[in-house]
């Protein structure tokens, strides 16, 4: 017979408010770990081409090769692997990126390195299609977009800080030592993870709600495409900030400010994403906006541009966890990595097309028409964001 529920005592409901910060940073280290194994060759080209005998363009396509791999296989393996616990299929990808980067550490062979690359691009993709779920599983509906923040956080900990310092010890002790220090690492991660990341059961099969399912739920279609504009409008900027700023201000200067106030803006959205979502990502893309309507007017102002800049990565470093949080919302934690995994994918290919586009825009036009294309994208994903209240609802999930 039904029994009346009883409020909880005060010590259970600061109990159950807590977060599981042990598990959530193992999250962030994956998190880390995977930017890191994507884009560390980046900064790398000049030794890695000497070492493997091939030109330097040649080692930018392990860093292509890895994004392909991780854009084609998000969708297809991570709906393979829903069925199985997740705990062991977390901790065999970071498994699978420490052999893969002791190979790229060890190996000689090109081939053979953009093998590597590849199966790790497989890894990548599952692994972020899994991230910003478990991430959501392991908390109360309540503490939700807080626990996405702080996993995402490792994204813009790995840009800001732990690709310079790669390249800074590849420098020092050679390109394999840095391969070799991201392989030790993950295998550390395994055992972090085996530790204080809970285990969740995988769906059973009759529960599962097919792909094309997940994507009628109210609300994921309006999301993604959200997701998609942003990108869009954001990448075809970013890509080309160096000619941008050419002539008014150092390009490594408006870097360090834009990654300065990411950082800041992963903050300050880890502490109003779960009590006002949508008005914190109302503003973000307020901020996108008004930035980029700066740099086409005034760009060629330092201090404008650096304001910009400003405003811009705080804004951008807050929106991958407003959309995951309102992916989740959408999806519920139950076919939330089927829904990131098409966000994953998503993600990508506003990356790539946003990368064109910006292309395209500054070889016809220049580059002060870059910020006049992003404008009308970012002024689109506002006026979706502000009408359609089921995808991005004022309160939280608890409310």
């Amino acid at each position: 017979m039904p029994v009346a529920s009883t409020p909880p005592a005060p010590a259970a409901a600061a109990e159950t408010a807590k977060l599981p910060l042990g598990g959530l940073l193992a999250l962030f280290a994956a998190a880390f770990t995977a930017v890191m194994t994507e884009l560390l060759p980046a900064g790398l080209l000049p030794q890695m081409s000497q070492a493997l005998g091939v030109p330097q363009g040649a080692v930018g396509f392990l860093v292509t090769g890895y994004a392909v791999a991780s854009f084609l296989a998000a969708i297809p393996v991570t709906a393979a692997l829903r069925g199985l616990r997740r705990r062991p299929v977390l901790a065999g990808l970071l498994t699978g990126f420490a052999l893969l980067n002791a190979v790229t550490a060890l190996s000689s062979s090109y081939p053979l390195t953009f093998g590597a690359r590849v199966l790790a691009g497989v890894m990548g993709g599952t692994l972020w299609a899994m991230l910003v779920g478990y991430a959501a599983r392991m908390v109360a509906p309540e503490r939700r977009g807080r626990a996405i923040a702080i996993v995402s956080a490792g994204i813009t900990v790995a840009l800001c800080l732990g690709i310079p310092a790669g390249t800074a010890l590849a420098t020092a002790a050679g390109w394999r030592a840095a391969f070799a220090v991201l392989a030790a690492g993950a295998l550390v991660l395994v055992a972090w993870v085996c530790w204080k990341v809970p285990d969740f059961p995988g769906e059973p099969a009759a529960e599962r709600l097919p792909l094309r399912r997940v994507t009628t739920l109210p609300g994921i279609r309006t999301v993604l495409a959200v997701t998609l504009v942003v990108l869009l409008a954001h990448q075809a900027v970013y890509t080309y900030l160096a000619p941008l700023a050419d002539g008014v201000a150092r390009t490594s200067v408006v870097l360090l400010v834009f990654g300065v106030a990411t950082v800041a803006g992963v903050w300050v959205t880890g502490v109003l994403v779960d009590r006002r979502p949508r008005a914190t990502l109302l503003a973000a893309l307020v901020l996108v906006a008004a930035a980029m309507l700066a740099l086409g007017l005034a760009g060629r102002s330092a201090a404008v541009l650096l304001v910009a800049a400003a405003l811009w990565g705080a804004a951008f470093g807050g929106a991958p966890t407003l959309l995951q949080s309102a992916l989740i919302g959408a999806s519920g934690p139950a076919n939330a990595d089927v829904a990131t995994s098409l966000q994953t994918t998503v993600y990508n290919a506003g990356i790539a097309a946003g990368s064109l586009t910006g292309g395209v825009v500054l070889e016809t036009a220049g580059a002060g028409a870059l910020p006049w294309t992003a404008l009308p994208l970012a002024a689109a994903a506002l006026v979706v964001a502000a009408t359609r209240r089921h995808a991005f609802p004022t309160a939280s999930p608890a409310g």
